[in-house]
């Protein structure tokens, strides 16, 4: 059975990576929605070797020859090499390794037991796929934000609420000397990260590749109490001025609550650039 160990290993994690990118989306937990189908061609790949890797296996044990045992014994055979001689004695030196198997039947292009360990994440990738980055990785972002150019920015469309990204609330908030902001209710979708002293934020991620490049829009919201961490809630308000233009004083923007609602998590859990 051992033979089929990296044959597996590559049917799983072609597996694991189809079902998140073939079969579903939660490839965009990950990466970019552009990346897809390079998962999909990888994901195809793995499995294609891993029915290679199974067969050459199979082949390999049907056709490898038996193996062929003597077994020694400890008894004298008058005729052996002494002929009918009486007075020969044999001179049997064995020196028997009792660690040493006579039978030795190791197969070195088998797989180490060990590496089936290499399974587990393979599995739990396809069984059980970890969710989006959420409140801990938000949290994590340092409040470092240098002035990028204040100036002024597009009017925003007529009518209230106006649906924002959190990164359009968060560019005009710090850096729009025009104020575009001032007096216009806004609509925005995240999840609930929480900080220090009952403060909570309202944050999303983006991503410009994949997960691990992963950065913070983080909005702290006043004037409604914290839902429970990582929930995901459309919140509605408007905009409360804080510290000078490009500073880092006007981080992280506020909004004042006018409404908080819980929402189901969105397909694309990311933020789009």
């Amino acid at each position: 059975m051992r033979r089929y160990g990296a044959a597996l290993l590559l049917l799983l994690s072609g597996a694991a990576v189809l079902r998140i990118s073939l079969f579903s989306d939660l490839y965009l937990r990950y990466v970019q929605a552009g990346l897809r189908v390079y998962l999909v061609v990888s994901g195809l790949a793995l499995v294609v070797l891993g029915l290679l890797a199974a067969v050459r296996a199979r082949t390999t044990t049907t056709t490898e020859p038996p193996t062929e045992t003597t077994a020694t014994t400890g008894t004298y055979d008058g005729e052996h090499e002494g002929g009918d001689d009486p007075d020969h004695t044999p001179n049997h030196n064995h020196n028997h390794n009792p660690n040493h198997d006579d039978n030795h039947d190791h197969d070195h292009a088998r797989t180490p037991r060990i590496a089936w360990l290499l399974a587990v994440p393979a599995a739990a990738l396809l069984l059980f796929p970890p969710p989006a980055l959420g409140s801990y990785s938000a949290g994590r972002e340092a409040a470092q934000r240098a002035a990028q150019g204040v100036g002024t920015f597009p009017a925003l469309p007529a009518g209230d609420p106006v649906d924002l990204a959190l990164g359009q609330f968060t560019s005009r908030a710090i850096y729009d000397s025009g104020r575009s902001l001032k007096g216009r209710t806004v609509r925005m979708t995240g999840f609930v990260t929480r900080g220090a002293n009952g403060t909570w934020y309202l944050a999303r991620l983006l991503i410009t590749c994949c997960a691990a490049d992963a950065s913070t829009y983080k909005i702290q919201v006043k004037g409604a109490d914290a839902p429970v961490n990582d929930t995901w809630v459309t919140v509605t308000g408007t905009w409360h001025p804080k510290g000078k233009l490009g500073s880092e004083e006007a981080w992280p923007p506020v909004l004042d609550a006018t409404g908080v609602k819980t929402v189901k998590q969105p397909a694309n859990p990311y933020e789009r650039r």
